[in-house]
């Protein structure tokens, strides 16, 4: 008997040690069953991947088709076409007259026909398309295709050779147009759709990030260049950069190009995946003075000057680099108002200047005839001064 009740305790202890043991076990490893077991219906499941939400899984949409389709039939391809004079020539073998003479004609020169490709955003239902000025410059001939392959003329209402933009238009019925984003402002890390004609294959899509914003590559006088991923190629030019919600945020414009990366001889440039468009701020604001008035005003102020290299010396605020002045226009505003060659300015109308491109911007930003003041440093010893703006010229062909 006694035997008997020690058997019977020893089982007990060893099912409460296992109960014990797998109580444990579950509580580290499934705390979720734990709470069951005791009626706790608040206690946390397991975290699966079938247990979230789907949007919370989700970082931005799992496809982009309602991007494109809101701001694809907006953009076109653009076909200029150009005639150009080809002069034959024919090279001297005998190296000494190549030196007198150099080439000789070889025969009389002839006309040849050129097209360049290129895309264009559709900004009004009454057909006005805006494009680069590099995709059109010299063209007599412009043909538009739009998204649903009807083929309109094109006339040239303006260009703006300082942002490489131009205004075209066609009458064409029931035209798309594009959407413009609400905001002016891009942040690095967006989202973002380069649309477009590459190569002329037709109608492309990439998809990249913004990786840069207020880039200066000095191709044209105003820059201000959203740098994207998203590839662009030859064609792409004039064509639209979207947001992941369809909206303008730029004009494809420019791409970074670079020798072969592997040092061989003969092989051709490639582009290195960096891309660059107008914002769609600047762009806007071009379209709507080129339809207003057939081109840009812009205020000036008369000179022309370089960033200053060396800031905090003679009295200069080491906060605000400014621009040092290299010529002064001949009866301009600057020269009116006396401004001197060798002057550093900081500031316009109380805005610090931090170096030329930001004091072109502002300059163009102001209507000519505007009073405005001018703060700055001669010779060590500051000064202020009233300047009323002219107006910038207009660059054309060649200048």
């Amino acid at each position: 008997m006694l035997h008997s009740s020690r058997r019977a305790a020893h089982f007990i202890l060893r099912c409460a040690v296992l109960g014990l043991a797998i109580a444990f076990i579950l509580s580290v490893f499934a705390p979720d069953w734990v709470g069951r077991l005791r009626g706790d219906t608040t206690a946390p499941r397991a975290t699966t991947a079938a247990t979230i939400p789907v949007a919370a899984r989700l970082v931005g949409p799992v496809s982009y088709a309602d991007a494109v389709t809101r701001a694809a039939p907006a953009v076109v391809n653009i076909y200029a076409n150009k005639i150009t004079t080809v002069r034959q020539y024919r090279i001297v073998p005998d190296p000494l007259a190549q030196r007198l003479f150099g080439a000789i004609a070889a025969g009389p020169p002839y006309k040849k026909r050129e097209q360049s490709l290129g895309s264009g955003v559709i900004f009004s239902a009454d057909g006005y398309v805006l494009t680069n000025n590099h995709v059109i410059s010299g063209a007599d001939d412009i043909q538009i295709l739009l998204f649903d392959g009807r083929v309109s003329q094109a006339r040239v209402i303006g260009t703006d050779q300082d942002t490489d933009l131009a205004v075209l238009k066609i009458d064409v019925a029931d035209l798309p147009t594009i959407a413009i984003a609400e905001s002016d402002t891009v942040t690095v890390g967006d989202v973002v759709l380069a649309i477009g004609n590459p190569f002329g294959i037709g109608k492309t899509v990439t998809m990249g990030i913004v990786s840069g914003t207020g880039r200066q590559l000095r191709l044209s006088e105003y820059e201000d260049f959203i740098q994207t991923d998203a590839a662009i190629n030859s064609g792409n030019s004039g064509g639209a950069l979207v947001n992941a919600l369809g909206e303008l945020v730029g004009i494809n414009t420019a791409v970074f190009w670079n020798s072969g990366g592997n040092g061989r001889s003969g092989v051709p440039e490639a582009p290195q995946g960096i891309g660059f468009a107008i914002p769609v701020a600047t762009a806007k604001a071009v379209l709507e003075q080129i339809v207003r008035h057939g081109l840009v005003i812009r205020g000036s102020l008369g000179v022309e000057y370089a960033d200053n290299t060396l800031p905090g010396p003679n009295g200069i605020p080491s906060t605000a680099a400014g621009v040092i002045v290299l010529e002064v226009e001949s009866g301009g505003a600057a020269s009116s108002a006396g401004i001197h060659q060798g002057d550093v300015l900081l500031k316009l109308d109380g805005n610090d200047i931090r170096n030329q491109a930001d004091l072109r911007s502002q300059e163009a930003a102001i209507a000519p005839g505007t009073l405005v003041r001018v703060e700055g440093v001669r010779e060590g010893l500051p000064f202020t001064l009233d300047v009323t703006l002219g107006q910038r010229r207009a660059r054309t062909a060649g200048s």
